[in-house]
């Protein structure tokens, strides 16, 4: 058995969310967002580097020796499947293991807001999951993707750095590309997936310009495309989107966007009071012609204003969402209070805790 699967298996016993195995320093595991120590046993460099290697493939490895860090996905069979970012460091080795669970959770099982549903029925467009590292993104698109998988007869086509969810055909053919193994990086599997045929293309990450634009345009072309931003709030996603274009295509990105865009879910994870775990806050944006029309003017700011407006289509704004945590006595009001964009409307709440 290799070496690292007794700290994986321990981690996942704990309901850990991570593993971080790094020489020099004992192993810890992320247990509801806080990063907890699993023995006071510091780990050694070499026995780290051979626990490490020892799950490499051939290509990962020579990916480390070039660059001084890989990417790649890990599985005990018939436990779960883990996302590995390995690197070198000042004490030697080490690496971080994100659990992802063997099969996709449902949209019911994450107890997502109907508007969630309703758009995944989307034939076209775009749709965006953004939230910062650890925010469970991968988990809502993966649950998105589930849902398209049962309810469509087409074509699921994803592009990700590693592979995370592994989706079995329901009523759909899924063809799972990985960025580094299966095409060289994000933006040319995006450009191949246009002749593939596709229905729904998942973009593991629009990190760079070029990924963007041809996700956009994919999206123009009648192709639903869904993909994940490092952003916070569905307003700061349209614009990190638009500003990544040069100022005079500025203009006509706003245009593509304010009729392609179907929606932005934006989340964060929080610690649970009622319960040990984790509960999410949604921000979640429609494109209404209202949104669209604002977006198409370049007025950004007021994006929220119209996400708080737009409960009656299912939309919400992350404050909204948090606070509605707080009243379920699900979140503390001190956590809600942190994670707020308006803190004024949370200090009372937060001083009853």
């Amino acid at each position: 058995m290799p070496k690292i699967n007794e700290f994986l298996i321990g981690a996942l016993k704990s309901k850990a969310s991570d593993l971080h195995f790094v020489s020099g320093d004992p192993a810890r595991a992320r247990i509801h967002g806080q990063l907890q120590t699993i023995n006071d046993q510091q780990l050694e460099t070499d026995f780290v580097q051979e626990a490490i290697y020892e799950i490499m493939d051939g290509a990962a490895q020579r990916t480390f020796e070039r660059q001084d860090a890989a990417d790649f996905a890990y599985e005990i069979e018939d436990v779960s499947r883990f996302r590995v970012n390995a690197f070198r460091h000042i004490n030697g080795i080490g690496a971080i293991f994100r659990a992802i669970p063997s099969t996709a959770l449902s949209l019911e099982d994450l107890n997502m807001p109907k508007v969630v549903e309703q758009l995944c029925r989307s034939t076209q467009g775009m749709i965006l999951v953004t939230g910062k590292t650890g925010s469970g993104k991968s988990t809502t698109l993966a649950a998105m993707i589930d849902e398209m998988n049962r309810r469509l007869k087409g074509h699921i086509l994803t592009i990700e750095d590693p592979i995370e969810f592994v989706h079995q055909p329901k009523g759909c053919l899924v063809s799972q590309r990985e960025v580094g193994v299966h095409s060289p990086n994000f933006a040319e599997a995006l450009n191949s997936a246009l002749r593939e045929d596709p229905d729904v293309i998942l973009v593991g990450e629009m990190r760079d310009l070029e990924t963007i634009s041809i996700a956009v345009t994919a999206a123009e072309m009648g192709i639903l495309v869904m993909g994940t931003l490092h952003t916070n709030g569905a307003a700061a996603t349209v614009d990190r989107i638009i500003n990544s274009f040069p100022a005079d295509k500025q203009a006509h990105i706003r245009t593509m966007i304010s009729t392609s865009l179907r929606g932005v879910v934006s989340q964060q994870l929080l610690p649970t009071i009622h319960e040990p775990g984790r509960a999410a806050a949604l921000e979640i944006m429609i494109n209404t012609p209202a949104v669209a029309n604002l977006i198409r003017q370049g007025k950004i700011d007021q994006l929220e204003t119209a996400i708080q407006a737009g409960g009656s289509v299912g939309m919400k704004s992350m404050d909204s969402a948090l606070m509605d945590l707080v009243e379920k006595g699900w979140v503390s009001g001190k956590e809600a209070y942190l994670q707020a964009n308006n803190k004024i409307r949370f200090e009372e709440v937060r001083d009853m805790d």
